[in-house]
């Protein structure tokens, strides 16, 4: 590991070592990273720097953008500049074209409009780090942790790095492939709103929570991504690969699926705008399986619950709705507690009076339902999608399970969407709501004493005459009491 100055070795056969260098053995045996060598022609080789010259050089950068004398913008084109530490710098606008950044820390870097383009990125810790419009075509982020990152349309399609060999040829410089190589990734809840990844391959990347809004997608490789919780709306996602994905939450509300592969894509709990469950794209993914609320097995099913239940489970049988789509339809008064019912849709239902105590609901999709005076003590809706329900009335407190100590169950509901919903003199009393998006809900006069709000959105909510004792806000958002 070199800093461009190259190390001699006497005739005693002992290198010697110039400042800031580090023959490659050593530094290997130090760092426990093993550095391979460039066997390119020298024309293509990257310039290796020091943390040293790293550093100088973003002190010029930053002198540059506040306009004083001795300024430069930074230039990492055709540079090496694996494992060093660039945390917190400010390099906006900087030019790391075809530079290798494997496995450096990049943790809260400011990289707005800087040209990426044809980087090595694998394995770089990019964790809140800010890269909106960064030209990151053909770029390699294999390995990348993007947690938390900002890559507001950002540009992520195909690029290839041209230089000239000894020859005078052109040939490719750079990692190994033309499209932007985002697999095995991890980036959760990162922001790529309108960012452009046409042909990127994103296999196995991790991309739970993520802003996907109208990302173009055209002809990407997403299989066997992770995309729960993920927002997609607007997406084009023609041609695209998602075979093997897992939706499971996702927004794809007016999503372009023109020739998408869904093949055994699990898209229970996903909430879709308008879908033809008939359309040729759908017909090899995972969908709910449509269940009639009048018919024979919802029947059967609702009699076996029952003397499960009056029986305290020595009789009958548990309902199970898993994966299950009843949309439209109206189970008013029924009684389902403790039912297993996650990814399961219950869109546009009426499901008012309902006792659904202890009922685990995770991914449960309740858009538009009414759950007025509902009776959910101790329901789990973790990552439910209740956007535009009503609950006016509806318990969700806890509920106390008798047995050899009194034990005090809590709904659950992190990370659900409750945005615009009506919880109107509803029971909230100690739910754990954290991550939980309730912009523009109605909240007037309900219990929150207790309850955990913590990194929840609140934007527009109205929180008018709601017990807040003990409630906690920490990390929320816009809260308005």
């Amino acid at each position: 590991m070199t800093d461009g100055k190259a190390g001699s070795a006497g005739k005693s056969g002992k290198t010697t070592r110039t400042r800031d260098s580090m023959p490659g053995t050593l530094a290997e045996q130090a760092t426990g990273h093993e550095f391979p060598r460039d066997d390119r022609p020298t024309s293509l080789r990257l310039r290796k720097l020091s943390q040293r010259d790293v550093d100088q050089m973003v002190q010029s950068h930053a002198q540059f953008e506040s306009g004083r004398t001795g300024g430069a913008r930074a230039s990492f084109a055709g540079c090496d500049l694996r494992y060093l530490d660039l945390k917190g710098v400010d390099l906006g606008g900087a030019d790391f074209t075809g530079a290798s950044l494997s496995h450096a820390d990049l943790r809260h870097a400011k990289l707005g409009s800087a040209n990426l383009f044809a980087c090595d990125l694998r394995h770089a810790d990019l964790r809140h780090a800010t890269l909106s419009r960064a030209d990151m075509r053909g770029a390699c982020l294999r390995g990348a942790n993007l947690t938390d990152a900002v890559l507001q349309e950002a540009d992520l399609r195909d690029g290839v790095l041209l230089k000239p060999d000894e020859r005078g040829n052109l040939v490719a410089s750079g990692f190994e492939t033309t499209s932007t190589d985002a697999a095995t990734a991890t980036a959760l809840r990162a922001d790529l709103s309108n960012a452009k990844m046409s042909n990127a391959f994103v296999v196995q990347t991790d991309l739970t929570d993520a802003n996907l809004r109208n990302v173009r997608l055209n002809r990407a490789d997403l299989s066997h991504a992770n995309l729960t919780g993920s927002n997609l709306e607007g997406a084009d996602l023609t041609e695209a690969n998602l075979t093997g994905a897992i939706l499971h939450g996702a927004v794809l509300y007016n999503v372009i699926f023109s020739n998408t592969q869904l093949a055994d894509a699990d898209l229970a709990g996903a909430a879709f705008s308008n879908m033809d469950r008939d359309a040729p794209q759908f017909r090899d993914a995972r969908l709910p399986k449509v269940l009639d609320a009048l018919g024979m097995e919802m029947r059967t099913m609702l009699i076996a619950h029952d003397a499960w239940i009056r029986s305290s489970g020595r009789q009958g049988q548990r309902a199970v709705l898993t994966r299950r789509d009843a949309s439209g339809q109206s189970l008013s008064g029924i009684n389902l507690s403790a039912a297993g019912m996650e990814f399961v849709v219950l869109t546009g239902c009426d499901l008012s009076r309902m006792e659904l105590l202890m009922s685990d609901m995770a991914f449960a999709d309740l858009r538009k339902s009414d759950l007025s005076q509902a009776d959910m003590r101790g329901v789990t809706l973790r990552r439910a999608n209740l956007t535009g329900a009503n609950l006016t009335g509806a318990r969700l407190g806890p509920i106390n399970i008798i047995g050899s100590n009194v034990q005090r169950w809590t709904a659950h509901l992190e990370h659900a969407r409750l945005a615009g919903a009506n919880f109107r003199g509803a029971d909230l009393s100690f739910a754990a709501m954290m991550h939980t998006d309730l912009t523009g809900a109605d909240l007037r006069d309900a219990n929150l004493r207790g309850a955990d709000l913590q990194d929840a959105i609140l934007t527009d909510a109205d929180l008018r005459g709601a017990d807040t004792r003990d409630t906690d806000f920490r990390g929320a958002q816009d809260v308005a009491l």
